[in-house]
């Protein structure tokens, strides 16, 4: 099973969050940087800066004024990279949000497929070709086992993750699967009611569409790869072949929003969550993770505390840093941007009774809980405060002005 098929999503987090990733990097990047351990990519140190500057006056503040009493109040800009464990959060719940209103009147599965750690190295120097093909092929396969067994259009919402718990190479995709569709034969909505699916077979069919896929970039010279020659590079396959392939899938969810909470934290979850952060001492970083092959006495997973020290823990991060423009969060089949779904055989049109949970970004006054309201935001530019008001008049402080095009 793969080591974040059970966990879930929680609006509160368990732990206060002490110790930011931000605060390790500013401590210790530059000497890093100077004598790294792997080459840095230039998405790695964009990821870096821009969580170093996250939240701070160098990407400027929003400046609200409550209504009622005049106190303000402000709000640093984030940095919205897909990497930064400070921006994720927010976007992960703005997603869950757009995805329930979406989803088939059906019930849905969380399906997850993993490749095996031998592949890890190959992947790792075919990364857009080989992550591509894993998404693919596993979305691909549910959509077509339930169109040509069952005769249904079913909906799948892929996710690429490539980290386990403790931030190694784990290459996986999470899916919400849905359990059900509309009926090629009469355009009926059907959900399925049985839960049973062949296992051993779709993860038979898994494995080979994958290693047939290797092979045919293998045979085109495509491939970068270092096998002497094809013998060796078949014996890989071969071991491939009989090593045991994970595909996890949860019981059916009759309600789609359970599943999109389940798997909402995979969307746009960043590498580590700084709740996870127990410590940070001179050049070392501690974090807790969950240790699945051991359980207490309850049955509970073990959480332990892996400590690092900033040359380990900083290549361990940085190699799960997407390449860029790399869609981490794909749709297939009915939830395909280009299919065209039955609006009345959407869960939020069939159930008018259930409204969907709306992010509340309202601001009250700490100190007469009053609405605050926008007034202004403030930019540094070239080294001088620049102050931007929603009439789209840009004004420095010494009354220079520069109209924005548009």
């Amino acid at each position: 099973m793969c080591e974040c098929a059970t966990a879930k999503l929680t609006t509160t987090p368990q732990f206060e969050k002490k110790f930011t990733l931000a605060q390790f990097f500013d401590e210790h990047w530059e000497n890093y940087a100077q004598n790294p351990k792997h080459f840095i990519k230039p998405e790695q140190y964009k990821a870096v800066n821009a969580i170093r500057l996250c939240r701070t006056d160098a990407l400027g503040k929003d400046i609200y004024a409550c209504k009622d009493c005049g106190d303000t109040f402000e709000i640093r800009h984030n940095c919205k990279n897909r990497f930064c464990p400070t921006c994720s959060w927010k976007d992960t719940l703005k997603w869950g949000e757009r995805m329930q209103k979406s989803l088939l009147a059906v019930p849905h599965r969380h399906v997850v497929m993993t490749l095996p750690h031998s592949l890890n190295p190959l992947v790792m120097r075919n990364q857009k070709e080989l992550t591509n093909a894993l998404l693919e092929i596993s979305a691909n396969l549910m959509t077509n086992h339930l169109l040509k067994s069952l005769g249904l259009k079913a909906g799948v919402i892929a996710v690429l993750h490539t980290f386990g718990e403790k931030k190694n190479l784990h290459l996986h995709v999470h899916m919400i699967v849905s359990w059900g569709g509309e009926s090629v034969n009469d355009g009926t909505l059907k959900s399925l009611e049985n839960p049973y699916i062949n296992y051993n077979q779709l993860k038979e069919v898994f494995k080979n569409k994958y290693l047939k896929r290797i092979r045919k970039v293998y045979y085109k010279n495509e491939l970068n790869h270092r096998f002497e020659n094809e013998m060796v590079f078949e014996k890989f396959m071969e071991k491939l072949d009989n090593h045991k392939w994970i595909l996890h899938l949860e019981p059916p969810m009759k309600i789609p929003t359970q599943v999109i909470t389940y798997i909402g934290r995979y969307s746009k979850r960043a590498c580590i969550s700084e709740y996870k952060i127990t410590d940070i001492d001179g050049e070392y970083i501690s974090f807790r993770h969950k240790d699945y092959k051991e359980k207490n006495a309850q049955g509970k997973i073990v959480e332990k505390i892996l400590k690092l020290h900033y040359n380990e823990f900083f290549p361990l991060l940085l190699q799960h840093v997407p390449i860029p423009y790399f869609r981490l969060v794909r749709y297939y089949g009915a939830y395909n941007s280009r299919s065209k779904i039955n609006k009345k055989y959407l869960f939020i049109n069939q159930n008018q009774e259930i409204e969907p949970e709306i992010l509340n970004d309202t601001i009250l006054c700490k100190s007469c809980d009053g609405e605050m309201i926008y007034t202004q935001t403030e930019v540094n530019r070239r080294n001088e405060n620049w102050v931007v008001y929603k009439k789209l008049e840009l004004l420095n402080r010494k009354n220079k002005s520069l109209k924005i095009a548009g």
